[in-house]
Formats: C-alpha cells, structure tokens, sequence
C-alpha cells in the first residue's frame, strides 16, 4: 500500500482528494490557503485536518526513508531473504522496522558477540536444534568447544558463551518482541514510590499503580517529571513469571529435550537482562508520547480559542500591571491601541500609597476618558483589583474593570521587539500596555509572544522543544488568518503568520507602508520587496484593505475569484454600492432558490467557494471573532472569604485540561472545575464542552481558605 492509500484509508478520504492535497502542500502551498481557496480540491477539508495530514504524510515519508536505509544495510551484509525482505516492506511502524533491523544492526561489544568471537556460535546453534537424543550430555557436547587460546577454559565456560548467543538471538528476534510488547501493555501497570521522606507536590503518586492500558495522560506527565525531579521511583510491574512462561512456550519446541532446562535458564536471562528493560524503555517512551501528543491537542485548542477571544473594540484601555515592591505599573493606550501614557503608582505593600495612587488614576482615567482597566492576573492582582473596585466605587465614574491573564506579558516585555515598539518604555511598562492591548485585540498582542509562554497548557515544558514550537506555531498561523489582517495597520509580527508571508516580508511590507504611505488596493502589495506572485496567491484573501476603492479588498474573497463575485452580483442586480451598504440580505436567499450548485456552474466556480463569496459580500469587513462571548466587565470585588457553598457566580474558562478546567471567578484563585462537576451527564474529554475564554455559570462547590482551593460544579445546572 503506498502513502497516499494509507493516508485516504486512515483519515476516510476520498484518494484523489488525498493525492492532489499532497500535491499541493509539495509545491509550497500553506495549509490555510488550502484550506480555504482550494476547497473544491480537498473536498472542503479542515486546517486541523490538513496538519493531521501533513503530520502522517511527514511520518510515512520518514518511514520509508528508513525502510529504504535499513533495506540497504541488510543487503549489504548480504542477508536479506525474500522472507525478511517482505516484513520489511509491509512494516506500518518505525517500532515495527527497528524490531526487524535489530539482528542486523552493528552492535558495541557484547557477552554474546563475544562469545561469537571465541567460536561457539555453532554449540548455540546445536542447543537450538533441540532434540530429542544428542548421543551425549550437555557437558560432553561443550567439550569439543574447549579453546584455551580462545578463552574458552572449560565446558561450563563454553555453555555459558552460547546461552549468551542464544538469549541475545531471542532477545533480536522481532515476534518475541512484537509479543511481549502486546502483553505487557496489556497486563503490566505503572507504578510509582516516594523516592525521598519529604513531602511535595508528587505526594498523591508516593505509592501509585495503575494498569498501562488505562492510566491517564496528565498522570503520566506528572509521574515523569516526579521522577525527573528525583521525588519519585517509577517502574512497569506485572507477573514476569507468566511473562517468561509465554516466551517460553515460543522457544522450546520440545520440552523432553535434554537442553529443555537449559534454554528456560536462557529465556529468563534473555527476559530479565535483555527484552524487559528494552521494552520497559519503549513503552515508557510511548506512554510519554502519546501523552505528549495528548497534551499538545489540549494547548494547541485552548491556545486556539484563546486567540480568538472576542475583542474589546472602540473602548479607551488602561493597563494595570499589579506589583508589591516596585508599584503597580499603569499604560493608557487610545481605542486603536495607540499608547498614549504611563505611569507607577504604589497602592500595595509595602508603600499602600492608596491616597496619593487613587489620585494619579483619577487624572488617568478623567485625562484620557478611560472606558475600562485591564488588571493583569499576575502578583498583587487580588489587591489591585481590590484597590480598583474600590476606587470605582468611592468615585462613581464610568469605569468597569476586567481582569486579563497576562501570561508571557514579561516574556513579550523583554524581547526585541518591544524594545523595537517602546524604547523609551521599561520593562515593565511595556507589560502594562501589552495588557491593555490584549483586552483591545487578544489575538495581534498574543501573537508577539512565544506560545510556550502563554500559560494555557499542561506539563509543556516537558515536551519536545521543536515538536510544540511547530504545532503550536500552526496554532498561531491558522488563528491569524481565519481572522484576516487589515494590511495597513498590522504589526511585522501579525503579518508574518500570514500565509505566504516570512518575517523578511513582514517587515518589508512595514518599511513600504511608512516610506509610501497606505496600501490602497489590494494588488499594491505586489510592489512589497520579495513579495513575488507565489507570495501574493498565498496571502492576498487574508489581508485586508479596509480605505479601498474596491469593496472586495476588505472581504475574504480572494482575488482569483473577483470575477465570479462580480457577476453573482450582477446576476441579481447587486452592485458594489450595495455591498458597502450592507444590501444584501435577500443574496443567500435568491441563489439559493436557483441552486448553489447550479450558480456555481454557471459562474465556473465550486459550490463551496460560491458560499465562501457570498458570506464574505453578506459581511464585508466582518470580523469572526465577534461571534465570542464578550468578557466579563466587574466594578465589585469579592474575595475567598466571600465565597459560600451554593453561591453561583459567572465566570471566565482560563485553561482546560485532562482532568478539568479553571475558572476566573473574580477572585484572586481560578476556581477548578473538575470533569466529574462539568456536567449532570458523563463527561469525557473537558474540552468537549468547554473552552478557554468561555463565560459560564458555576456554583460553589467548597473553598480551603487555608490551601487557597476553590471547587466548582455544574451539577444541578441544567447542563
């Protein structure tokens, strides 16, 4: 079966479609323009589809690289058999390939290469042959391969060398493994022990064992980085007893042979030295990977609706970054997102200036008509936040607060490109405006910060570096551009996960907008340095002209398909006017009344492209992100000692994860929601139900003012 039949077999799509997406993503064509001007080629398949194929195809295109490679060797040695060359090619796994390789591969000095050396391959083969009457005792046959120059002392010395040989042979032959793999997976279990008399955050896995086949994948992270940490022990455990007695049972064909004992002493030492360990390691490592793997989809779908919260637009914006020592960190930014003003006050310990800071942000507030205060959840929130209701409060003005997670704001605050933004800023004032903006536009402030900063994963520290950079990388890239960017006001760093477009011309479409003014048609990018024609195909649907004279230039409508939006237009009598206008409510109805699939015909376009244009020419200029729930504006604070049991509260979803999600209450500490509390109804996977940046209804559940925890639930709720 080649890839592409693997490919549409695995993901159940159609071969054609699966062949000619490949072909596309060969040539250099981004996954979001394929997802969304080449539906008719992929069969409207989504961007998270594409990067699951893209992944396998990368993984098969891997595996046959080395099938190749391993192949080769073999050949090399001259020991390839129809047989083995055959496994070779119907192997569907790396695991599979290496178990086959394994006899054949090079191998450091070892008890049996070295007993190979000595000459007593042969005594191993003739203890393999197992039968029923060798004429002579296991000794008297040893004998004949005494070698004293070869350091082959005596008989015990060269049956010891081949049952080395032999254990090694097991131990290399891929059905013994494949088989053992199966089993212990099946009936082994993880466990887990106090590696040291202290109390920590591992203490729930101090002696923990659960089955391999059911055990869960945060526990799995957490139990590795306990062991990492040197908290924990941890070790597969099952009946090894019946484990050997199953490798038994494959390698000694005859049990009345006079080696019979022998070879059981060679499995289990084949067993115990050789497979067990190898495979303990193999499965350990599968169990992180697929957990791993687990973790990323988690970040990568909070990430994700993270990205695109729904903005605070038009609203005058004060960032309130909270601090003890140093102050409280303060950044007016305009309804653009224009940083106007900073400022520190000091209304925290251990000053608690509350006087003269309410004063400082009285003038703020009334100077530059603030509309609302982002508080960063971050140190000293809970007094900031209570200092602010406060002051709302005292003042009556026209003022509500949101709290804003401000996770990877200090990492943004420090790069180059903040320096590059606000020079004349400190650290930690370029923080106070990246919090503001984030409220204004969550999605072109977030994309300036690594993603592996923003704090809505699991255990990602301990993922492959270049694995999570890539995924989550995509994250960013397909968020940006279903969103779309307005080409005249976007950042190098929001233009540079448009598709088509690097860093390089990023800042070069900057660099053109500041020495020639704004771009006023879409087609004028082309006049961008290194921005060729592959480039333009690739990002002209995503950039926005919003000041051009050509409606279609602030719409998701590609260029390709201006003609086919023009002439639907003309067909029921629209024009570009009535576009602008907004008039154009009865479009849908009257193609639809024809037939879209005929339209589509007629205009020589796909069905689904028809639909995409006449979404974008419902809405020109619409913003996807609208759809999203708002955030939650406060002007009271409460606080833990607040809280009562069967209190029900609305509040914000801030993370998800395996085993629940947090939940911004308006108080200092999330709220955890556990998946068992989600729902009246058996909850699977949290992320089924719920997203970050959510607004919900909760119920106190119970608060441990001591540990800081707050239990929610959804129980009785009508969910």
């Amino acid at each position: 079966m080649n890839i592409i039949e693997i490919l549409a077999q695995e993901l159940n799509w159609d071969k054609e479609q699966i062949q000619k997406t490949v072909e596309m993503l060969d040539e250099g064509n981004t996954v979001p323009f394929i997802a969304r001007y080449r539906k008719e080629v992929t069969g409207s398949m989504s961007d998270e589809m594409l990067r699951k194929l893209e992944d396998r195809l990368t993984y098969l295109r891997h595996l046959d690289e080395r099938r190749e490679e391993i192949s080769a060797s073999i050949t090399a040695q001259e020991k390839m058999t129809p047989e083995l060359a055959a496994a070779i090619e119907k192997a569907t796994t790396l695991v599979e390939l290496e178990d086959l390789y394994l006899p054949y591969r090079p191998k450091r000095k070892t008890r049996a290469s070295v007993a190979r050396e000595k000459g007593l391959e042969p005594l191993a083969a003739l203890f393999m042959e197992q039968k029923d009457d060798y004429g002579a005792t296991v000794e008297e046959l040893a004998t004949a391969y005494v070698d004293t120059e070869k350091g082959v002392e005596d008989a015990a010395s060269a049956i010891a060398g081949a049952k080395d040989i032999i254990a090694e042979d097991i131990s290399d032959t891929a059905d013994y493994r494949k088989m053992l793999r199966a089993y212990i997976t099946e009936n082994g279990s993880l466990t887990a022990k106090a590696a040291k008399e202290e109390d920590s955050v591992y203490a729930d896995y101090y002696d923990f064992s659960e089955p391999i086949s059911k055990i869960r994948p945060h526990r799995v992270l957490a139990i590795n980085r306990g062991e990492k940490e040197g908290f924990l022990k941890v070790a597969l455990s099952l009946n090894t007893e019946e484990a050997i007695n199953k490798l038994c049972s494959l390698v000694i064909q005859n049990p009345s042979s006079p080696v019979a004992s022998l070879l059981t002493e060679v499995v289990t030492d084949s067993y115990e030295r050789l497979i067990f360990p190898a495979i303990e390691r193999e499965i350990r490592n599968t169990l992180f990977d697929d957990a791993a793997e687990g973790a990323l989809s988690v970040f990568s779908e909070n990430l994700k609706n993270l990205l695109l919260i729904a903005p605070v637009k038009g609203k005058t914006v004060l960032g309130f970054d909270p601090g003890y020592a140093h102050g409280c960190k303060l950044a007016v930014v305009d309804k653009t997102g224009k940083y106007l003003y900073s400022t520190v006050i000091y209304p925290t310990k251990p000053r608690e200036n509350i006087v003269g800071a309410t004063k400082i942000l009285e003038e703020l507030v009334r100077k530059y008509g603030v509309e609302i205060i982002a508080i960063g959840n971050g140190t000293a929130s809970r007094e900031s936040e209570k200092f602010v209701a406060d002051f709302i409060h005292e003042k009556g003005l026209k003022v509500s607060y949101t709290i804003v997670s401000e996770s990877g704001a200090s990492v943004y605050s420090a790069t180059p490109l903040a320096a590059e933004e606000f020079p004349d800023l400190d650290v930690n004032e370029r923080s106070a405006v990246s919090i503001a903006r984030r409220l204004q536009d969550p999605l072109a402030e977030l994309v300036k910060v690594d993603p592996k900063a923003i704090g809505v994963g699991q255990y990602q520290h301990d993922m492959n570096p270049k694995r999570l950079s890539e995924t989550l990388g995509g994250v960013v890239e397909d968020c940006v551009n279903s969103v779309g960017v307005d080409v005249n006001t976007a950042s190098y760093s929001l233009l540079s996960y448009i598709s088509g477009i690097n860093k390089t011309i990023a800042k070069n479409i900057v660099a053109y907008r500041e020495e020639n003014g704004e771009f006023t048609k879409r087609a004028q990018i082309l006049k961008v340095p290194k921005l060729g024609a592959k480039a333009y195909e690739q990002c002209a649907g995503f950039l926005r002209v919003s000041g051009s004279d050509e409606i279609l230039d602030n719409t998701g409508v590609h260029p390709e398909s201006y003609p086919v939006a023009t002439a639907l237009l003309s067909r029921y009598g629209y024009t570009e006017e009535d576009v602008r206008k907004n008039n154009l409510s009865l479009l849908r109805t009257k193609t639809e009344k024809e037939g879209f699939g005929k339209v589509a015909a007629a205009l020589d376009c796909g069905e689904p492209t028809l639909l995409d244009i006449i979404g974008e020419l419902e809405k020109p200029g619409r913003d996807s992100r609208d759809d999203a729930p708002a955030p939650i504006l406060r002007t009271d604070v409460l606080e833990m000692k607040d809280l009562q049991p069967d209190m029900i509260l609305k509040g914000t979803v801030r993370n998800v994860v395996d085993f629940g999600a947090f939940v911004d209450i308006g108080v200092h500490e999330d709220g955890l929601l556990h998946v068992s509390e989600m729902s009246d109804r058996f909850v699977k996977r949290p992320a089924d139900i719920l997203a970050v940046g959510d607004v919900i209804e909760v119920r106190i559940k119970s608060v441990d003012l001591a540990r800081k925890r707050i239990s929610l639930t959804r129980k009785g709720m009508g969910n």
